[in-house]
């Protein structure tokens, strides 16, 4: 007979002291064999762990490059900035670094956000379909009332409009919030929770309701969140001039605007969720060095190229970003080295999640312009044999 396993060492309201993290690292490595000597290194104070973690036994360094400089035309970004971006894969950090140079030399890349909003998804059930398109109607009505009782669980999440789906006899609903600089799924769920009890209280007929009923598709991809956003809408595009891609990629342009073409094809042929070439590296390893949600990323990467070759020979490349989930204040965003991450460039604190909405935008594009000449000019297996680790 076995002996049972060990319950991991705790203690209640204590769990982040110096002591208690040393039991663990103890406890692990004679249960497991493991050595805890890089893990449990770290410059990090074990106190502001709390919130972000349970049972902490240290921390993961994960490689940090620096990507740039990024010419940024936005709304919020603007100027020249360098990016950086936590991966453990070879070539990335340069590949992107390079589009960047190009975008910048380009004379940089514009950014547009359409929209930002955040989702929580109550179902409300009724006895038939009748009743569930009654209290749509009634929803509606009283949308003023609503809104008002959901607001009352944050200083900073505004409601801003209801989305109604019926179905069977249910109705299906999504309450789209502002968030100020946080991403905010938590701060929904707390406030269309309030909301829904003082419905189900209020409304005059009986119902129930469930929280989510998972229209809001949270840290997964939907074609709901391709149309109507989930975190921000942001559109990204520049122009890039033959000659100058010519002479820094040695791709020609031409080559680029049929290759994207080809690319398109295939992508709805294996009914992928996007157009893009990698729009994943970005977006994943700037989430990781800025503290972001990183399951956020299964939502981040939907994605739409579009691409004109203009009579000229230049290409005009955009993407559109419909769900970049992020957030500069709150979440693992105060953490010390994520912290550090965004103010390199000015992106932590209040007031700044446009400006890094726009930034990561922009450093997305590049890479799906250094990735896709790369492939063009022949270099794509080259540059991971030189960077990477499929040396020879």
């Amino acid at each position: 007979m076995t002996n049972p396993p060990k319950s991991i060492p705790r203690i209640a309201g204590n769990n982040f002291q110096p002591d208690i993290i040393k039991a663990r690292q103890e406890f692990i490595t004679q249960e497991t064999g493991a050595s805890m000597r890089h893990t449990s290194h770290m410059s990090i104070d074990p106190a502001t762990l709390s919130g972000n973690v349970e049972n902490p036994i240290g921390v993961t360094q994960m490689p940090l490059g620096l990507a740039g400089p990024l010419l940024v035309n936005g709304e919020h970004a603007q100027g020249h900035f360098y990016v950086p971006m936590a991966t453990t894969e070879g070539t990335l950090v340069a590949s992107y670094s390079r589009g960047m140079r190009l975008l910048t030399a380009a004379g940089g890349v514009k950014t547009t956000i359409v929209e930002r909003y955040m989702q929580r998804a109550p179902v409300f059930h009724f006895d038939d379909a009748r009743q569930a398109r009654d209290f749509r109607d009634w929803l509606n009505a009283n949308f003023d009332k609503v809104k008002e009782t959901a607001e009352t669980t944050t200083s900073v999440g505004k409601l801003s409009h209801i989305e109604s789906y019926n179905v069977a006899k249910m109705c299906y609903t999504r309450f789209n919030f502002t968030t100020g600089d946080a991403a905010g799924q938590n701060m929904c769920s707390k406030a269309a929770q309030a909301a829904c009890k003082w419905i189900e209280k209020i409304y005059p007929d009986k119902m129930r309701f469930t929280l989510s009923g998972s229209i809001e598709t949270e840290k997964k991809h939907s074609a709901i969140n391709s149309l109507h956003s989930r975190g921000a809408r942001i559109i990204v595009e520049a122009t890039l001039p033959h000659d100058l891609v010519k002479q820094m990629t040695r791709a020609d342009t031409r080559d680029m605007y049929r290759a994207r073409q080809v690319s398109t094809t295939g992508a709805m042929l294996v009914g992928a969720s996007n157009n893009c070439v990698h729009p994943a590296n970005g977006v994943a390893s700037i989430f990781i060095a800025t503290g972001q949600d990183e399951a956020n990323v299964a939502e981040a990467i939907t994605g739409i190229t579009y691409v004109e070759l203009l009579p000229n020979n230049d290409l005009y490349w955009s993407m559109t970003l419909p769900s970049l989930i992020v957030a500069t204040y709150g979440g693992g965003t105060g953490l010390a080295t994520q912290r550090e991450a965004l103010e390199i460039m000015d992106c932590y604190g209040t007031g700044k999640v446009e400006k890094l909405i726009e930034i990561i935008g922009g450093a997305v594009l590049a890479g799906e312009i250094s990735l896709a000449s790369a492939v063009i000019s022949d270099e794509w297996v080259e540059s991971h044999d030189k960077h990477g680790r499929n040396r020879p």
